[in-house]
């Protein structure tokens, strides 16, 4: 009995920091920005204890931070934690088009976490995270994308899943400050993987 709460505590811990055999790797080292591709005069992302926080500057100037590595199909996962204002950010997926929404829509004025925003379509479908989003504590945010097809996950639930006629074939994930804002947020625990 003692082997086998043994195993399934193992697999149960090697299950949340992997996705199909893949090991999901930090690629935010919570001191600096290795591996990233900061904005010119970067004066919106920083880098402190673990914490990577997005604060709008006085311009409200919308800005994106890229990764250096380039994905194919991937899964990234990261916690997050909205700050002050109209927190409006989120993944995007291999290029500055398809984006995986954090927080409030400016169109619809509405969160609309964990949901695709596609130029041109706004959002075609809208995630299930109202029973799930945690507004004032940290959530969990899992995003796989491989091809066209996106899935989400909010603290462990399913919450989305779409496909995509606009989805690039590879390219780098950027986490967005939108512009037009006054906000801040903080994010941790970055991870991704290639599938």
């Amino acid at each position: 009995m003692t082997r086998i709460l043994t195993f399934l505590f193992l697999l149960l811990i090697t299950g949340f920091n992997s996705v199909h055999g893949q090991s999901l790797e930090s690629i935010f080292n919570g001191k600096d920005f290795t591996g990233w591709v900061l904005p010119e005069d970067n004066i919106w992302y920083s880098a402190q204890d673990g914490i990577l926080a997005l604060q709008s500057g006085p311009d409200k100037k919308g800005t994106i931070l890229w990764t250096e590595k380039e994905y194919k199909d991937f899964v990234i996962e990261a916690d997050f934690k909205f700050g002050d204002g109209t927190v409006d950010s989120g993944f995007f997926i291999r290029s500055e088009h398809d984006q995986i929404q954090i927080g409030e829509s400016g169109s619809l004025k509405r969160d609309m976490t964990c949901s695709p925003y596609i130029p041109g379509e706004g959002y075609p479908v809208e995630a299930k995270v109202k029973d799930v989003i945690k507004m004032d504590d940290w959530n969990t945010i899992k995003v796989q994308a491989k091809g066209n097809k996106y899935t989400a996950w909010l603290n462990g639930k399913k919450v989305m899943t779409y496909k995509s006629d606009t989805a690039a074939d590879m390219g780098p994930i950027g986490i967005q400050l939108h512009p037009n804002r006054d906000m801040s947020m903080q994010y941790r625990n970055i991870k991704a993987a290639s599938l």
